[in-house]
């Protein structure tokens, strides 16, 4: 194997087979299990899409209603799960807070059975249950309040708002959050996902599947640019901002967050889907002025930047319907990670399907054939060493 061989970031790699979602990158087409992310969007929830795919077909009416109960009933955690919560910094990040929690559900149901059905079921209704309860928790904690309790009469996406802000939310409100959990659930082999994929492979519990993909989404350079666009938009300010801020970011060769994605060459169909679900939520709950910046620069950007294939990603609409449902912009990327969560468990089910440890291999590029010498031998380089 030579240096010819290496793809950086494992580019164009394949690493696993897979049949739990599907992207085509050309034409902006993506599918769970083989059904279209628009139609399950408009008329799935997230609990459902959520069941398609870890069980990889759409349940019938009683077994989605088992399931959803199910989830219901196990969204209350332990008290000294709240106690743990409370004495995180409140400054700390909420992605910390949610990685820790998750990780610790390991210690309150240690009993591992990969091989067993029931194990792998309650798992996964036990993660999706409580890291919503576990995140509202620590948001209200972190205010100088007492978290409260999940209600069992409401839907998942409006328990999640309700144990947030303290109110039941708009029926509307709900309906599009829960669009947007259905949007974020899963993605292909992303980095947090293959991050979960190679926890995985080592046979250890799904608590610490889901507390390393939870790490790995907490980067900005995946999970965290939903929160960078709404600091770019306030920066442009205007939409006569727009045109100077891009040709100034062009000319410097900087980034402009929620544009581009790996897989797509065009506009990211969930971005496609978000701005409609912003759009309803404006006309029913007032207007975003930031949202006139965010479409003249999707304008202007498709003029300079579309001919190389960059458009709107997922995160370019993400956070301004996350803002006017009332979500605080740190807690966006765990909001994401919530969702994900669906998708994450469907790769860890799949995985323990038919396992083998990953191990990728390496081109060794550095030094050969050194001898050791003592201290006072060896002579500082680079000021590495001190003489």
């Amino acid at each position: 194997m030579t240096a010819s061989d290496f793809r950086p970031g494992l580019e164009g790699v394949p690493a696993t087979q897979s049949a739990i979602s599907d992207i085509d990158g050309q034409r902006g087409i993506l599918s769970y299990r083989g059904y279209s992310i628009a139609e399950l969007a408009a008329h799935s929830s997230f609990l459902e899409t959520a069941y398609l795919l870890i069980w990889g077909e759409l349940p019938d009416p009683e077994t989605l209603r088992t399931f959803q109960h199910d989830v219901q009933m196990h969204r209350r955690v332990s008290f000294r799960i709240r106690d743990m919560l409370k004495c995180f910094p409140a400054g700390g990040h909420p992605m910390d807070a949610l990685q820790a929690s998750a990780a610790s559900l390991g210690l309150f149901y240690a009993n591992r059975a990969l091989d067993n059905p029931d194990y792998i079921r309650g798992a996964v209704i036990r993660l999706l249950a409580k890291i919503p309860t576990m995140l509202a928790a620590f948001q209200l904690i972190r205010m100088g309040h007492d978290p409260i309790q999940p209600r069992d009469d409401l839907p998942y996406a409006s328990n999640f708002l309700y144990m947030l802000t303290e109110r039941e939310p708009d029926p509307l409100a709900a309906r599009i959050f829960d669009s947007c959990l259905v949007l974020h659930a899963e993605h292909t082999l992303n980095a947090s996902t293959f991050s979960a994929r190679v926890t995985a492979s080592t046979l250890t519990d799904p608590y610490a599947v889901v507390a390393s993909a939870v790490g790995t989404l907490a980067g900005p350079l995946h999970g965290g640019a939903n929160e960078d666009v709404l600091l770019m938009l306030e920066e442009i300010g205007t939409v006569d901002g727009v045109e100077a801020y891009l040709d100034r970011a062009i000319a410097e060769k900087r980034k402009v967050m929620g544009f581009g994605h790996r897989e797509y060459r065009v506009k990211d169909p969930r971005a496609t889907i978000l701005q409609g679900l912003a759009e309803e939520l404006f006309d029913r709950f007032g207007h975003d002025e930031m949202y006139d910046v965010a479409r003249r620069l999707e304008a202007v950007a498709a003029e300079r930047l579309g001919p190389k294939g960059i458009y709107p990603n997922v995160d370019f609409y993400s956070g301004l319907v996350y803002r006017k449902l009332g979500i605080p912009t740190d807690l966006f990327t765990p909001v994401f990670a919530l969702a994900r969560a669906a998708g994450w468990l469907a790769h860890w089910k799949e995985q323990l399907g038919a396992n083998r440890i990953y191990r990728p291999t390496q081109i060794y590029c550095g030094a050969a054939g050194r001898a050791w010498q003592p201290p006072e031998a060896r002579v500082a380089k680079n000021g590495d060493l001190t003489g």
